[in-house]
């Protein structure tokens, strides 16, 4: 299906899509000549009739409108245009992790400011209230390169919030384990209940594969992978220096108590732990942006 416009943006052109879901870059104007990029998030043509998908597109866009925060990719509204409902998101002029990782690594200085700022996202989406003060225990569940944003201008934020859920509720897609099999914890695998220390694993996967180019349990074959995780095996991680590789290494331990307690912990950790490296801040992650090949 192709968009002129949707309810009263104007689509430049489509800038990704996924499993279910495609983004658009879009326009929004208001009063003397003012203007805005946005990005518009829809069902893939061939999902739009499948109410539980849009149950879920509409929850994300309920969930992720509370949240403020630098690290988090802002959700500005819902909309319903000729029968599509849409998500209207900030648009992040830059590309994502994935892409932008593909054929080279990060310097450890800047993969250690991605993740943390990425810890620090976590902790506020993980401590996130509801209107009466009351914990929403958002865990996100897909935290993985194709979800991190980078800015030309050096910024991070996490994006994607159709998988993250209040633990207490009933899942709106009827229990399916969505996201990326690779960065997934032992017990998300498993079906069983999470908390935060399940995001924790899966940012302690990005951190290894953006300093090395390659993911902690990877195998021949997916079942393979799933296998390594389940079984909790220790990456070698020796070539590292050591302060990193003990963090990372605690970030995937098999059994969450073994993690660290939150992410704001994680956080401090990279935080002490990046101190050891040259002093690196957004302008020198903008300018390994910058020398990446087209997206």
């Amino acid at each position: 299906m192709t968009f002129t416009a949707l309810g009263p943006y104007p689509i430049l052109r489509r800038l990704g899509h996924g499993g279910m879901a495609e983004v658009f870059l879009a326009v929004a104007h208001g009063a003397s000549g003012f203007e805005r990029r946005v990005a518009l998030k829809t069902l893939l043509p061939g999902l739009m009739n499948e109410p539980s998908l849009e149950r879920a597109l509409i929850h994300e866009a309920r969930v992720a409108g509370r949240l403020a925060h630098r690290n988090l990719v802002a959700v500005l509204g819902l909309g319903v245009d000729q029968g599509v409902t849409y998500v209207v998101m900030e648009w992040v002029d830059g590309g994502d992790l994935a892409a932008l990782l593909r054929g080279r690594r990060l310097p450890a200085p800047l993969a250690l400011l991605v993740a943390e700022e990425l810890a620090l996202g976590l902790d506020y989406l993980h401590r996130a209230c509801d209107d009466r003060g009351l914990p929403l225990g958002l865990v996100h569940r897909d935290v993985s390169p194709s979800n991190v944003l980078l800015s030309r201008a050096g910024e991070v934020k996490l994006g994607d919030f159709g998988i993250a859920k209040a633990t207490a509720l009933a899942d709106l897609t009827g229990g399916t384990r969505k996201g990326k099999y690779a960065y997934m914890s032992p017990e998300q695998l498993a079906g069983e209940p999470l908390d935060e220390r399940s995001d924790q694993f899966a940012l302690g996967v990005v951190l290894v594969e953006m300093l090395t180019g390659t993911r902690p349990f990877d195998a021949d074959t997916p079942l393979a992978t799933m296998e390594n995780v389940r079984q909790g095996a220790r990456p070698d991680l020796s070539f590292l220096p050591a302060q990193v590789a003990t963090l990372a290494l605690r970030t995937l331990a098999p059994g969450p108590a073994d993690r660290f307690a939150s992410s704001e912990e994680l956080r401090q950790a990279l935080a002490r732990a990046r101190r050891e490296w040259p002093p690196a801040g957004p302008p020198e992650l903008a300018a390994w942006i910058a020398g990446a090949p087209p997206a």
